[in-house]
């Protein structure tokens, strides 16, 4: 719309002072200078690419911009994580007195972002300066070359007039096709970024169609690891140093070491949450990285130290995918010391738990963990210091139910520091 307009403006201009056609071409040029970018392409493709680029584009403006709204858009996820971190901790924050220190954060942030927004609106007013400079020396030049060719000729005042209306347009419209395409490129940066997570490293498959384990594996539970080693990313250390150990059948095995050790790290491997980069992980006798994450996963339990619940009911958070009865459920949770207070909520199964579990107490929600990995018969079962964070009666529910509910499984505790 604005490149028609433009040329229909140039039009009338050219045919009413066509003394004008030798001013229009350093115009055109500075026009051009500051708006299509330098392209290796050949010639013939080069004239494509200028058309395409036709809303003209300051080169230098254009650049800046892309520049400042990538910075803008990347100054903002820093803001809503702090904010979101500061929502969930914030009787944390208050205990510690550390209300100051993360406001004053938070000052930092808004004031890194209120830096990129201003620099984009004042390259927003660069450029707007340098446009209407154009744009009015194109409409001043059309109007004294109209007065000075037509100004004897009463007849033509009409057709002056015109055109010197149509040059006050062209400023308008340059603008605006400067701005609306150098402002979708800036946009794009959305896109860019869209782009670059889908081109990050995936998981592996959910299914392995080739390599599916027996529906009844693993039947043992035996485990061993075999000279494992694991980064989180490939320019760091290794988590994991040629870990190897193997567990029997059935067998009760605690992890104990300090903070940063390895112990967590060992239940990623295992359920393949980070990709081992040497070495063997076996469960009764299958290799895991060979098989489908689903078919692994859903064979295997884990209560971890944060008790994980999700908004919905204690049915779904227990089953999500339907696959047992009420019966089993009740079972489960009587297995767990739950049962009686499940039966004393309104609505029992369905009771509704709100997101991440925060209408239920820590203690609760360990139990409604543990017993979500009761209910699918595990044979192996991850327990990452899942006492650490509960009161003595708690710990001692916990107990009784791994001594005598998971019998027939192999458990891998990691102690919780107290121990």
């Amino acid at each position: 719309m604005c490149t028609v307009r433009v040329l229909s403006v140039g039009a009338v201009i050219f045919y009413v002072t066509p003394i004008l056609v030798p001013l229009v071409i350093p115009l055109g040029y500075i026009y051009y200078r500051v708006q299509v970018p330098r392209s290796p392409l050949r010639p013939g493709v080069r004239a494509l690419h200028f058309l395409s680029h036709v809303a003209w584009l300051q080169e230098f403006y254009r650049q800046s911009s892309r520049e400042l709204k990538r910075i803008d858009a990347v100054s903002k996820s820093p803001i809503y994580a702090q904010f979101s971190e500061t929502l969930n901790g914030v009787s944390t924050i208050r205990a510690f007195n550390s209300q100051l220190r993360f406001m004053g954060k938070n000052f930092q942030l808004n004031d890194a972002y209120s830096t990129a927004y201003f620099a984009n609106n004042a390259a927003n007013r660069w450029l707007g300066i340098r446009l209407e400079l154009i744009g009015n020396i194109a409409v001043g030049t059309s109007a004294l070359f109209a007065v000075l060719q037509n100004g004897n000729d009463p007849s033509t005042a009409g057709i002056v007039g015109l055109s010197v209306t149509y040059a006050l347009d062209v400023t308008g419209t340059l603008n605006w096709a400067v701005r609306t395409f150098t402002q979708l490129e800036s946009y794009m940066v959305s896109c860019e970024r869209v782009r670059e997570y889908s081109q990050m490293e995936t998981e592996a498959p959910a299914i392995v169609e080739s390599a599916r384990p027996h529906a009844s594996w693993p039947s043992e539970g035996r485990v061993k690891f075999d000279n494992v080693q694991l980064r989180y990313r490939e320019e760091l250390e290794p988590a994991l140093k040629g870990v190897s150990f193997e567990t029997k059948a059935g067998e009760k095995v605690g992890i104990v070491g300090r903070t940063g050790a390895g112990k967590s790290t060992l239940a990623v491997a295992l359920f393949r949450i980070t990709e081992i980069f040497r070495g063997s992980i076996l469960v009764d006798g299958t290799d895991v990285s060979q098989i489908g994450l689903d078919d692994l996963r859903t064979k295997l339990s884990i209560i971890p130290q944060d008790p994980v619940l999700f908004a919905g009911t204690v049915r779904s958070n227990l089953d999500p995918f339907e696959d047992y009865s009420d019966a089993e459920i009740n079972e489960t949770l009587s297995k767990v010391h739950m049962k009686e207070w499940v039966d004393g909520t309104a609505n029992g199964l369905l009771h509704e738990v709100q997101e991440g579990g925060s209408n239920l107490s820590v203690g609760q929600r360990q139990l409604l963990c543990m017993a979500r990995a009761l209910l699918r018969k595990a044979k192996v079962i991850i327990m990452d210091e899942a006492t650490a964070s509960v009161d003595m009666q708690t710990d001692n529910f916990i107990q009784e139910t791994i001594r005598e509910q998971f019998t027939g499984s192999t458990v891998r505790r990691s102690p919780p520091a107290r121990a």
